[in-house]
């Protein structure tokens, strides 16, 4: 998947949910090849605060260009969990995860950081979890896939080896430990510096 890809697929959700005025930012490995080592990817995950009155706006702009399921959007609403989208020409998928009241993530969501995707003559600006929340939401996945996702880890080793000078240690230390992942952590700052 290359970036035209991702502008293609994202740039029409992020004017919707602008234009709506819903809260957004990207994560997965879309903000782990921003801030850290590229890689091609499958999806695009974001997180949202979509709420039940959106959802037919958002239907109606998407629809389109996106396999797009109203019932399934209110139900992930309903049950704060996520839904999905397929852009239709690039048959990108765009995960999109309702915010959860959980401390962890209302401050992640608010640590958000306004970005440029630059591609030759496109350019978009994006919303993207921040540096040291992709390292956290990333040591989360890998600590759920058992410890045995090298995408996952090799993920965050690319982001702390690139932004290692501009990380906030002690806020990365003070959710690692709350979320249970300090030696996670700790073991990801030994590795990167090999």
């Amino acid at each position: 998947m290359n970036k035209p890809d991702i502008i293609a697929a994202v740039d029409p959700v992020v004017k919707a949910f602008e234009k709506l005025g819903v809260l957004y930012c990207i994560g997965g490995s879309v903000a782990s090849s921003a801030y850290g080592v590229a890689r091609a990817t499958m999806d695009v995950d974001m997180v949202s605060n979509l709420k039940h009155d959106h959802v037919g706006s958002l239907v109606e702009m998407l629809k389109s260009s996106y396999y797009i399921s109203e019932n399934m959007i209110l139900e992930a609403i309903e049950n704060r969990s996520s839904f999905n989208l397929v852009h239709l020409e690039t048959m990108l998928k765009v995960d999109v995860f309702i915010l959860k009241d959980v401390s962890y993530q209302q401050e992640s969501f608010r640590r958000r950081r306004k970005d440029t995707i630059d591609e030759e003559n496109e350019s978009v600006q994006l919303y993207l979890v921040s540096a040291e929340d992709i390292i956290l939401n990333k040591l989360d996945w890998y600590r759920m896939c058992g410890q045995e996702s090298e995408r996952q880890w090799s993920d965050v080793l690319g982001v702390i080896q690139v932004q290692k000078k501009r990380l906030d240690r002690k806020y990365l230390k003070k959710w690692a430990m709350e979320l249970g992942l300090l030696d996670l952590l700790e073991n990801a700052f030994k590795d990167a510096d090999k």
